[in-house]
């Protein structure tokens, strides 16, 4: 039977070290999903296959950033119920999680399959590219049901503080995605559906790996067939907590999109080499990303125990950690951009392009440092509905705009086009800094020791 990490206890840094590694491992090969895709497509193919498999892979980025948002509603409800001791209580997440997530797969499947053609003419797919991307995406697309269930899979794992069964499915599964872009691409020929079908194979392979290992150890809770049905007032907790980050990660992927979209209209090139520094960003990103979810896990526990100082430490360490590793990335964006662009392209033009726009990139490394554990600890305290707020802000109102009126300019780079992203991090890490603030304040003398009394916790 799986067992539950007891986060509330003993030391922080070094299990939290411990939780993240495997947590930023998982994604890392998550993330080789669509790099693979674009490096094979990328030696095997053209311009225009390039850009078809980055625009295309841009949009089921936004379709699984907001599968994940909801995902961490399970997450920090069960890491809740956990700390308060609550078990019983926790298979009913789970169970009212599966059914919630079966109508989502249902509704996102049917919804990508219909607007497959508007969603590729809203996006401006180059014209070259217009057809492969909506083959893509609508491969893809037929896959949803496996994207889904990984990451309520995950979900599940986290908030036992099991970070290491969902880093063995997804090596697995990228292994084989990997096995099958060469097979399908190198060897068939099949181009743009060749990697669309690999990923999709792969991810169905996580998904029966993840299924057989929680059959075979089962859970720690209790947990049965009658459990799977909706509990009214735990499914409204799971969407009260999902929701808001499900929205906020979506509309930052839909400014992303936004984003390929004004590029797209600039040409191939500039689609191709967007798209390929984009990629290089959701690398660059997985270690913010990490801590922010691994941040949010610990949280959970400790906020649900009422234990708040040890919540704020593990927000000092997750920002500590996060910013190290965010000043080696910035390094490596900014003096070093044409070696790793050209890792996915053989065009000198192609990786100009991706260059100019990664050296952008180099600023957000080091405020997603402090943003990405900041919302972390925001997600596990509950207070989901703020991480949505300044995440809309910042990719509605300042991203987007901000992108759109530089590609106006005359002397527009994508260097200056790139540079609205990390201008609306800028934003949203001040946002959360002043919320902190009000939050600490408001936590100030409620936590309870081991005799029922409160102590100051921030």
């Amino acid at each position: 039977m799986s067992k539950v990490s007891n986060f509330t206890e003993g030391k922080l840094l070094s299990p939290l070290l411990k939780f993240a590694m495997p947590v930023l491992f998982a994604m890392f090969l998550q993330v080789m999903y669509g790099a693979v895709d674009l490096i094979v497509i990328g030696k095997f193919g053209t311009a225009a296959d390039v850009s078809a498999v980055a625009t295309g892979s841009q949009v089921m980025t936004t379709i699984t950033s907001v599968i994940n948002g909801f995902a961490m509603g399970i997450t920090i409800l069960i890491g809740q119920k956990l700390g308060q001791g609550k078990f019983k209580e926790a298979g009913n997440v789970v169970g009212s999680g599966i059914c919630i997530f079966s109508i989502l797969a249902i509704i996102i499947t049917a919804f990508m399959l219909i607007f497959a053609i508007p969603i590729s003419r809203l996006i401006h797919a180059p014209e070259e590219a217009f057809n492969d991307t909506v083959l893509y995406t609508c491969i893809c697309a037929a896959g949803t049901i496996f994207i889904v269930a990984y990451n309520v899979i995950c979900g599940i794992f986290r908030g036992l503080g099991d970070s290491k069964t969902p880093l063995i499915t997804v090596s697995i599964a990228c292994v084989t995605n990997i096995a099958g872009d060469i097979l399908l691409v190198a060897g068939f020929h099949m181009g743009v559906a060749g990697v669309a079908i690999a990923t999709v194979f792969a991810q169905a392979v996580s998904v029966i790996l993840s299924i057989f290992i929680i059959m075979k150890q089962g859970l720690p809770f209790h947990f049965t067939k009658s459990s799977i049905r909706i509990h009214k007032d735990i499914a409204l907790k799971i969407l009260k907590y999902g929701a808001p980050i499900a929205l906020q990660d979506g509309l930052v992927s839909i400014s992303f999109l936004a984003l390929t979209t004004i590029v797209n209209a600039l040409g191939v090139i500039a689609s191709a080499g967007v798209g390929v520094a984009e990629k290089l960003a959701s690398f660059i990103m997985l270690i913010p990303s990490a801590f922010a979810q691994s941040v949010a896990v610990f949280v959970a526990q400790n906020y649900g125990a009422k234990k708040y100082s040890r919540a704020a430490k593990t927000l000092l360490y997750g920002i500590c950690v996060s910013i190290c590793f965010g000043v080696i990335t910035a390094y490596l964006s900014f003096f070093h951009g044409n070696l790793i662009s050209g890792i996915f392209s053989n065009d000198l033009a192609v990786i100009a392009a991706s260059w100019d726009y990664m050296k952008a990139y180099s600023i957000d490394c080091l405020l997603t440092s402090f943003m990405f554990s900041l919302t972390g600890f925001f997600n596990g305290c509950g207070k989901t509905t703020f991480v949505m707020f300044q995440g809309i802000l910042g990719a509605i109102f300042v991203r987007i705009p901000l992108s759109y009126i530089i590609s106006k300019t005359t002397s527009a780079s994508l260097f200056m086009i790139g540079l609205a992203t990390p201008a609306s991090t800028f934003i949203q890490v001040i946002l959360c800094l002043i919320y902190f603030i009000f939050v600490s304040k408001k936590f100030k003398n409620q936590e309870t020791t081991a005799d029922g009394k409160y102590k100051q916790a921030i």
